[in-house]
């Protein structure tokens, strides 16, 4: 691996297109540089594979990968939990309006917002709605006709919550939180996704793929990064399919940041209060159709966020970590992208295995979250330095705004 200006790039000895990973300071693990490896062999591949710091092995594909294709998409790339992103707001609360005690507002929030995963995901699960509200029902109705057009030809995608889930946070890194910027302004934060319906699309499509690679004797350097040529049977429903996922995906988060809202503002703990900007919401797992270096392409982002030229987008840190909304530069290079967090630098089980609950609650000393074992493997220590991972993509972004959360709501 070589350094060249702010990036270093991957050799590939299998061959393919080349591997630029803003990666300069922060810890890249092996296995995800072999998954990176494979994803840059397959033939499709436009120009180079673009890596943000963030970037650790996933399920599938690698998090932190940014893949520029044409003539085929990997539902890898994607991965399961499509349309999976942010969405923060600024509140015209400033932190000296803050009570004391934050319990309540944290109470306040878990009561408005369901979270978490109970009763195997069962109708009796507290992380699902039993009778979802109007605002919720409303909306839905919008998303209802595309999901039924989708159930024609995939009927088995049906066989899950999809209302349910909408407004709704899920668990492991899906967080809601209440934080301060520079200036101690107050803002709301909340990272999910597409939740159930996303992933019984994205498991669907990922076998279909995997199923198409065995019946056309195609051989893959890792079974995971089957893919859908265009023209296929597939390929347009799934195109179709994420495209809607991600709809919902965005939609679940509006919804919850209006519940937030409204449960803080009714909660009495905080004084009258209003939203002072638009909400900035951005996807960090999904598809777009754009164009780069002369050619139409499909990019999947697999944790990172789209940073054209004035976009902005939401960084965030670990449970005990600086969170930024930064503005994108516009990088070519990295096909106009930059990381979508911290990024792991342990697995879960790793994580529970290394840090006591005593460890946890130094690390999240002053906020306001959950410290207990079921929350070990999120940990701040399971998570790359932010600062670093900032460092790394200097040239991809800029800082617009540097948060800290006094809150954090995990299920």
């Amino acid at each position: 691996m070589r350094t060249e200006r702010d990036y270093e790039v991957l050799t590939n000895e299998a061959g393919g297109v080349p591997i630029k990973a803003w990666t300069v300071g922060v810890p890249f693990e092996d296995e995800a540089k072999k998954q990176l490896r494979a994803m840059a062999s397959l033939p499709f591949v436009h120009k180079w594979v673009a890596v943000m710091p963030d970037v650790h092995r996933g399920f599938g594909a690698t998090v932190g990968s940014v893949v520029a294709t044409a003539g085929a998409v990997v539902p890898a790339a994607v991965g399961v939990d499509i349309g999976c992103g942010m969405i923060a707001v600024r509140t015209t609360l400033r932190a000296e309006q803050l009570p004391d005690s934050l319990g309540g507002v944290r109470s306040a929030i878990e009561r408005a917002v369901p979270h978490g995963r109970t009763d195997n995901g069962g109708r009796n699960d507290r992380g699902a709605w039993k009778d979802a509200p109007a605002a919720h029902r409303e909306a839905w109705g919008r998303l209802k006709p595309g999901y039924d057009a989708i159930l024609e030809k995939h009927p088995r995608l049906g066989r899950g919550p999809d209302l349910g889930h909408l407004g709704t946070l899920g668990t492991g890194n899906h967080f809601i939180e209440v934080c301060l910027d520079e200036a101690d302004h107050v803002w709301v934060m909340l990272h999910s996704g597409s939740r159930g319906v996303g992933n019984r699309i994205g498991s669907h499509f990922i076998e279909l793929a995997k199923e198409d690679m065995r019946r056309f004797f195609i051989h893959l350097p890792e079974a995971d990064l089957a893919y859908l040529p265009e023209g296929s049977e597939h390929f347009e429903d799934y195109l179709r399919a994420v495209s809607w996922a991600q709809e919902y995906a965005a939609t679940n988060r509006e919804l919850m940041l209006r519940s937030t809202v409204e449960a803080l503002q009714a909660s009495g703990e905080l004084p009258e209060f209003s939203l002072t900007q638009a909400a900035v919401n951005c996807h960090h797992n999904y598809v777009s159709r754009e164009h780069h270096y002369g050619k139409n392409v499909l990019v999947t982002r697999k944790g990172a966020v789209r940073a054209r030229e004035g976009d902005l987008g939401i960084i965030p840190g670990s449970m005990g970590a600086r969170s930024y909304i930064v503005r994108g530069k516009g990088n070519a290079e990295s096909f106009h992208s930059c990381s979508h967090g911290a990024g792991r630098v342990m697995s879960r089980e790793a994580a529970k295995r290394r840090f006591t609950l005593e460890d946890h609650a130094r690390a999240t000393q002053g906020i306001e979250c959950r410290k207990d074992a079921d929350v070990i493997d999120e940990t701040p220590g399971a998570y790359k330095p932010i600062d670093a991972v900032m460092q790394a993509q200097a040239s991809l972004v800029d800082v617009v705004h540097t948060l800290r959360q006094v809150v954090c709501v995990k299920g």
